[in-house]
């Protein structure tokens, strides 16, 4: 079975259909960049874009990096203000022609909820904490494999600042960072979140866990396992899918 999935970020917009049984994308992605400034009718044009490519008409899944309730955007760190407050689900099924039905979860969660069912935390038990690292930080938080939404860990206070303005992967390439300047400020925060919710294991998602030999060997002082994302940047798109077969 197929469903396709969207991952929207705050600098690219990727999609593809999804095998839901293997878990993994049934033809190569389609990316285009996120418009600047993010606002609703830009990005909804560009998830259109997406999905028309495949020629697709059947039910999608969306991701969107903030909060989100019921189909409705509640946050926009990194995307435009006006985000906040719209039914996205409503958006979106509007402009792809009304027709197809449409599912909005927070990106992370998504990412999650691909990642222990078919990846890195499949058959785990206990807390598992998923951090998406890009242009912010998302966080999934699971208990015994149950979903905790909505957690947006990247938004915690960190030397006096966001969390991911010091730590994500923008940080890193806006301040020039080297890979091991950088690790020490994400082992802070992981120190940080571990010193809240004690978690068994830390996945790292995102583009970055395509390349875990860069900086996870450099993560100090956090007691849990960690491991690199299994469907690495992927992880949203199948998500997505994920949540929109329910």
């Amino acid at each position: 079975m197929q469903i396709f999935g969207v991952d929207i970020g705050g600098s690219g917009i990727k999609g593809a259909p999804v095998d839901l049984e293997r878990g993994d994308l049934a033809q190569e992605r389609h990316k285009v960049l996120t418009p600047q400034p993010a606002t609703p009718d830009g990005v909804a044009g560009c998830v259109v874009e997406v999905v028309r490519h495949f020629g697709w008409d059947g039910p999608v899944g969306v991701t969107f990096p903030g909060v989100v309730t019921g189909g409705v955007t509640r946050t926009a760190a990194n995307m435009d203000k006006a985000w906040i407050g719209v039914d996205t689900a409503k958006l979106l099924a509007r402009e792809l022609g009304g027709q197809q039905p449409v599912t909005v979860l927070n990106d992370a969660d998504a990412a999650g909820v691909a990642e222990m069912t078919h990846g890195a935390g499949r058959g785990r038990g206990g807390t598992v904490l998923l951090l998406t690292l890009g242009t912010g930080i998302g966080s999934a938080l699971f208990t015994d494999g149950r979903l905790v939404p909505n957690t947006e860990l990247g938004h915690l206070e960190l030397k006096g600042h966001d969390a991911e303005t010091r730590a994500s992967v923008k940080a890193k390439e806006d301040g020039e960072l080297t890979w091991e300047r950088w690790a020490h400020r994400l082992s802070k925060y992981m120190q940080h979140v571990e010193m809240l919710f004690s978690p068994d294991l830390f996945i790292i998602g995102g583009g970055v866990s395509r390349k875990p030999e860069k900086f996870l060997p450099l993560i100090e002082g956090v007691r849990a396992e960690i491991v690199p994302a299994a469907l690495q940047n992927n992880a949203g798109i199948v998500g997505a899918a994920m949540a929109a077969k329910r």
